[in-house]
């Protein structure tokens, strides 16, 4: 699903965000990717996106290089994605209904198969009571729902989650991860990005810490013990 090959990414003039990174996550995995601030993480999560691109290595996500990708492929390997940012990006003048049909629309998915699917995938996260609501009348517990049924609309292999609980109460922390618990029981790749360690120790299958750029602690096949 992800393959990081002696990646080394530079930004100008000489601040190196990422040194050397190789690691592997395979199909299936929820994955904690944790680290402090400045550890590396956001550079992670771009070039993921491929809204950077590596200054040396290898970035494969779902079998795209994107090291090597046409630029025009771009839009069809991010489809295979589904992303839930830290600051929610919903449209304030869409409805909640809206705001997830209009991520169906711009991939050119007809009206028929998003009536259909948009009710679904409101129930799956609770909101079937809000889809005529904006935005501004949710709180922000429920407008992290929208994000998370909008990353969820295309039945996408891999959800990347950064900084999920970073703008809702904690209570809501706890929703928010059982959902996505939920979305990764039926096979679906997950990925969070977090500064929070007490809340990767307590979910996580397996942490990946980034210090300095540099992956410093890999749980991969091992147990993993709250601190």
């Amino acid at each position: 699903m992800i393959d990081f090959k002696n990646v080394t990414k530079v930004y100008k003039p000489d601040i190196t965000a990422m040194d050397k990174v190789s690691l592997h996550i395979d199909k299936g995995e929820f994955v904690f990717v944790l680290g402090p601030s400045g550890a590396g993480k956001s550079t992670f999560l771009k070039l993921m996106l491929r809204e950077e691109t590596a200054t040396s290595g290898d970035v494969i996500v779902n079998g795209y290089n994107l090291s090597k990708i046409k630029q025009r492929e771009i839009p069809y390997m991010r489809r295979t994605l589904g992303v839930v940012f830290q600051d929610f990006r919903l449209i304030p003048t869409m409805t909640v209904y809206e705001n997830i049909a209009f991520a169906m629309r711009v991939t050119n998915i007809g009206e028929k198969d998003i009536k259909k699917r948009v009710p679904y995938i409101l129930s799956l996260v609770g909101l079937s009571s809000k889809a005529k609501k904006f935005p501004t009348q949710l709180s922000g517990g429920e407008q992290q729902r929208v994000a998370l049924a909008r990353a969820l609309v295309h039945s996408p292999r891999l959800v990347i989650a950064d900084e999920p609980t970073g703008n809702i109460d904690p209570e809501l922390s706890v929703e928010i991860m059982e959902l996505l618990k939920a979305i990764n029981s039926v096979g679906t790749t997950v990925v969070v990005v977090t500064h929070e360690h007490e809340l990767a120790y307590k979910y996580a299958k397996r942490i990946i810490e980034i210090k300095d750029g540099r992956v410093v602690n890999d749980t991969a096949g091992k147990a993993v013990h709250a601190r």
